[in-house]
């Protein structure tokens, strides 16, 4: 028989911490009065975790707001520059850097090129660790108020102290990610595949909010997914769940970048795309030549709608979400111009009753939502409790 867990008091107060802090970040300035209904503790262990925060200046006050027949009530909300958190986006052709707030407000950025095929894992890490650099000078910040780098990547990552990230488009097998840059900087730091930080971004800022069970989409170059169910992101048994771009669409299909063959993203990732329409996939202009391929209703855009209707109703069809969010430079790309061919497609290859449920909608985060997602993987860990004391920093690689 497994014995219980013993609770203390100091894990109490710390449970209690998190849970006013994720409730204020989310619900923005509220009363003491109003946290004790949305959170079900009560007055005096509001007043008592609310006092602490505030002798931290972890959270501030932020005006009044009138009560029934009483005093003024005190509004509190988490302080914007008690801490800053940095994103990043490794993407096919960039790496891309930002400075954000507590409010999740851009405070500088940083991009650097990457050529087509050139993913040399010494230059990618360079461009992390200068684009840290570059974004602290630009908003003025000094690393000891940094919470942490949150950083997206393609491919497969596997939790542990490397962050060893198997990304076959890249032709990176097990590299040890975060031990690379944990030689370049002190700061702690958060690895993950960048479609799960997109996903992370939509159900916290954007398409995705409100919505318990989800699925978003990123289509560019290449193709993944991050699943949410009951409000967390599912990762499987190591990490690799979401490998949606890599789910066969046609046995012995076409050649796939991963080496095989029929998967999803060797018909609607961009690359793909281009290729079928006889155009070369130079990524510079990637983006460019796939808008003007869908203005003017080239047919390899037809046929691409038709895969992805399949695709997307595969994800309806397994795992019934409420809501599928497309996102991406290619998706945003193809949604704005082609949701209701795309909605139809769906349509057509679900099963109706989990189609009726699940409604289908563009991201709003744009081109910055994988940036903005990594970020979130380090408030994440501060709005757990972590990383506001000495004596309590966040569980990083």
């Amino acid at each position: 028989m497994v014995r219980p867990e013993r609770r203390t008091v100091r894990d109490l107060r710390r449970g209690n911490r998190a849970v006013l802090l994720r409730t204020l970040y989310f619900a923005g300035p509220t009363s003491r009065h109003e946290l004790s209904g949305l959170t079900g503790l009560s007055a005096a262990s509001v007043s008592n975790v609310t006092g602490d925060l505030i002798a931290d200046h972890v959270i501030v006050e932020a005006g009044l707001v009138e009560s029934d027949g009483g005093r003024p009530r005190v509004l509190l909300r988490v302080n914007p520059t008690f801490g800053y958190v940095i994103g990043v986006d490794v993407g096919e052709t960039h790496v891309h850097v930002e400075l954000f707030d507590l409010d999740m407000k851009e405070r500088a950025k940083a991009e650097y090129a990457l050529l087509p095929g050139r993913h040399d894992v010494d230059l990618v890490v360079r461009h992390i660790l200068a684009g840290i650099d570059a974004v602290l000078a630009a908003g003025g910040t000094d690393q000891a108020h940094v919470l942490g780098v949150g950083i997206g990547v393609p491919g497969i990552v596997e939790s542990g102290t490397d962050a060893l990230i198997h990304a076959h488009t890249f032709g990176w097998d097990a590299v040890p990610l975060g031990a690379l840059l944990r030689a370049g900087t002190s700061l702690p730091l958060y690895v993950d595949n960048g479609a799960k930080t997109m996903g992370q971004a939509e159900l916290w800022f954007g398409a995705g909010r409100g919505a318990r069970h989800a699925i978003v989409v990123l289509l560019g170059s290449g193709v993944g997914a991050s699943i949410i169910t009951d409000g967390l992101t599912y990762r499987g048994a190591n990490s690799s769940a979401g490998e949606w771009g890599h789910t066969k669409i046609a046995v012995g299909g076409r050649a796939c970048r991963c080496g095989a063959r029929g998967c999803l993203e060797a018909y609607i990732g961009a690359e793909s795309i281009l290729e079928r329409a006889g155009l070369s996939a130079e990524m510079a202009h990637e983006q460019a030549t796939l808008a003007e391929l869908v203005r003017t209703g080239a047919p390899v855009i037809e046929e691409t709608i038709d895969y992805l209707g399949a695709g997307l109703a595969n994800l309806i069809n397994l795992f019934n979400p409420e809501r599928i969010v497309i996102g991406g430079w290619a998706g945003l790309i193809l949604g704005r111009h082609e949701l209701p061919r795309i909605k139809k497609a769906v349509a057509a290859n679900s099963l109706s009753q989990p189609y009726e449920t699940a409604s289908i909608v563009l991201g709003r985060l744009g081109p910055d939502a994988v940036a903005l997602g990594a970020a979130t993987l380090v408030v994440e860990e501060f709005l757990l409790g972590k990383g506001f004391s000495s004596s309590e920093q966040p569980a990083a690689i």
